[in-house]
């Protein structure tokens, strides 16, 4: 361990990110992370339970933030982009650019402060299935502990009155972006990925038919701190649905949308058939899949979950799904390739297992870095001194991501090194 070392930069704060930065970090290295969205955690603090043990993320998560807070080697920018990167490996310049937060930081403004507003905005962490006020906490478990004001949600009236109410100097609307000059000696990408847009399979009715909802938005249904307070319901009219069809590979392994496997798909659609069957003791789940991909340890999950008479499972992908305008209700035309029949069945909500899309695909890093067919980029990258890990190189699940990050960090600091 090399005491002068230059840093290491970590792009993405999600479980790759942070695990990759805590483990460089707590064998003597400094990190800086940098994290686009005003909170840590990424899609993993979104989910409702990791399978197959059924725990909340919020466990390991709050272990995490604390070993982030204990570590003084750890530099975490939040609502941050990088916007330039030069130099080679073990001198390397990067430029980041960090949006306004508008809050100080200086005073903890008490909750009854947004409740006074009137202003709103998506509640993008929710997916866009709620509202927040314009002065939010992102999620109960946010890092850092930080409230965000959005400023463009912010009427003039809530601007003038979150001037008379809050304590001095604990707002500043006029606050710029900011820039940060940082100069590691590796990089990691850990830049995550995105559900792949549902509106674009048209036969299945995203967007079309109001009860076609996908696996991230049931994740967030299913959650206590989630739009509906934990409460599965249908999004037309807020009751809970008694017969729900789980459609896999909803435009994977598909040559006109994902031609490959996410390979997470079929355990969360097993997982959430379970928060199905929990929450709503009476529902049934029907489950249409391809081929179903649980593999070894999880297999034990998949036939947990056979053994459930309200669990149905049909080998058959769905070609089509309608609305009945009156009831709302779904049709869905499958062709049953065991039973070798075509199915019209009808269910009260479909929940679309879209796949894993990664970020790299919309927002490149400032790099001549070498992209894949679909967007991903290759572990080791083409460019010394830049690693990458988690689905920034290829679909995979919490275990198999936080293993990459640690084999991650090694390569950095073997990269500052000189070994």
């Amino acid at each position: 361990m090399n005491p002068n070392a230059k840093p290491i930069l970590v792009i993405g704060g999600g479980i790759a990110g942070i695990t990759a930065a805590l483990e460089a970090a707590e064998v003597g290295y400094r990190v800086i992370l940098v994290e686009k969205e005003a909170y840590l955690g990424g899609r993993v603090v979104r989910s409702h339970q990791y399978f197959p043990k059924m725990c909340p993320p919020t466990c390991g998560f709050e272990i995490n933030t604390r070993r982030i807070r204990q570590n003084p080697r750890v530099t975490v920018y939040t609502q941050a982009t990088v916007d330039e990167i030069s130099g080679a490996a073990g001198n390397f310049s990067v430029r980041l650019k960090i949006k306004p937060r508008y809050i100080t930081g200086t005073h903890i403004l008490d909750e009854s402060i947004a409740e006074k507003l009137t202003s709103e905005r998506l509640d993008d962490f929710n997916l866009d299935m709620g509202k927040t006020k314009a002065l939010y906490t992102p999620h109960d478990m946010t890092y850092p502990q930080t409230q965000v004001l959005d400023r463009d949600a912010l009427s003039d009236e809530d601007v003038y009155l979150l001037k008379q109410i809050c304590p001095p100097g604990a707002i500043d609307l006029d606050m710029t972006e900011d820039e940060v000059l940082v100069k590691p000696g590796a990089i990691i990408l850990a830049t995550g990925w995105r559900p792949y847009d549902a509106a674009k399979i048209d036969n299945l009715g995203f967007g079309r038919c109001e009860n076609v909802i996908t696996n991230v938005m049931m994740e967030r249904l299913a959650a206590q701190r989630g739009p509906t307070g934990g409460e599965i319901v249908r999004p037309s009219d807020g009751k809970a649905p008694e017969n729900v069809a789980f459609v896999q590979c909803a435009g994977s392994r598909d040559e006109n949308h994902l031609p490959y496997c996410s390979a997470v798909c079929c355990m969360a659609s097993l997982k959430q058939a379970r928060y199905l069957r929990e929450k709503i003791e009476s529902a049934k789940a029907t489950i249409f899949y391809i081929d179903l991909r649980t593999i070894g340890r999880l297999e034990k999950f998949y036939y947990d979950m056979v053994d459930d008479e309200n669990v149905a499972f049909v080998k058959g992908k769905v070609a089509a799904i309608n609305e009945d305008s009156a009831t709302k209700n779904l049709t869905l035309d499958v062709e049953d390739t065991i039973e070798r029949e075509t199915m019209h069945a009808t269910f009260d909500m479909v929940v679309l297992a879209t796949g894993i899309v990664p970020n790299s695909v919309d927002e490149k890093i400032p790099l001549e870095l070498k992209y894949d067919e679909y967007g991903y980029v290759d572990g080791l990258t083409n460019i010394e001194g830049v690693f990458a890990a988690g689905c920034a190189t290829h679909p995979c699940d919490v275990a198999r991501t936080t293993k990459e990050a640690t084999a991650a960090a090694l390569k950095a600091i073997q990269c500052i090194e000189g070994d």
